[in-house]
């Protein structure tokens, strides 16, 4: 794993750069989880190309560095996603973002279209008030979440590969990030979204359809994919199908 020093943060970001050929495809991971736990199996699948893959675990999550005095706001931590793009010299490279991490995302293209060869987003958070998990989290304060919540909301997933994640996750960025998605940004991430001038595709699972957003985004002729078999935590419910959706999208 290798690491650089995000000015924005003030700490080192660590983050997996596997090898292979084609434009790179840039992953960002959702609330909770780490690229480096999340999308291993979905770029060591068969269904997935030789291609570049950059994996990246955010400050507070997985390897990265937990700074106490960071905000780990969407657009924080959108920011930082464009330091390592500087930092590696990325002039061009796909972009796939889940859930919180499909908001990071949509934030990066809308400030560096130019470079983005296209975007995929799976679920992300279109809009202020959150999700299931992060308004249960931003509901609680900062102290109660930390001092109790956290423990609680590991236990209460135990089965669910999302409490293995989020034991690597620090409970102040697991807040603080939370409580950034129930806030929301102006203009929303729906609009940056629908405004974004770039081949972009809009992934949801199966199982999560129907959706409100999905079906305006597909009549308005933006691109979709559905992954079978799976919901909201498709790299972890169907790897291989999801390895093929983004295959198709980056044309391999």
């Amino acid at each position: 794993m290798q690491n650089f020093f995000s000015t924005t943060a003030q700490c080192r970001v660590r983050y997996l750069d596997l090898p292979g050929g084609g434009v790179p495809l840039f992953f960002i991971h959702g609330l909770g989880c780490a690229s480096s736990y999340e999308y291993p199996r979905v770029v060591s699948d068969p269904a997935w190309s030789s291609r570049r893959s950059i994996l990246i675990d955010l400050p507070g999550s997985g390897y990265s560095d937990r700074p106490q005095d960071y905000g780990y706001s969407t657009s924080e931590q959108a920011k930082v996603v464009g330091e390592l793009v500087e930092y590696l010299g990325l002039n061009r490279f796909f972009l796939y973002g889940h859930s919180m991490g499909g908001s990071i995302a949509i934030e990066v293209a809308a400030s560096m279209p130019g470079k983005i060869a296209g975007l995929m987003v799976s679920e992300p958070n279109f809009h202020a008030g959150g999700g299931m998990y992060s308004r249960m989290i931003a509901a609680q304060s900062e102290e109660e979440f930390v001092t109790h919540g956290y423990q609680k909301a590991i236990a209460a997933n135990e089965a669910n590969p999302w409490s293995g994640s989020l034991q690597s996750t620090e409970a102040k960025a697991a807040w603080r990030a939370a409580s950034s998605l129930v806030k929301g940004i102006d203009p929303d991430w729906h609009q940056l979204f629908a405004q974004l001038k770039i081949p972009k595709t809009l992934i949801f699972g199966e199982l999560s359809l129907p959706d409100e957003d999905f079906t305006a985004f597909q009549q308005a002729g933006v691109a979709t994919a559905i992954v079978p078999s799976a919901g909201h935590s498709m790299s972890w419910e169907n790897p291989a199908g999801l390895a093929r959706v983004l295959a198709e999208q980056c044309g391999a």
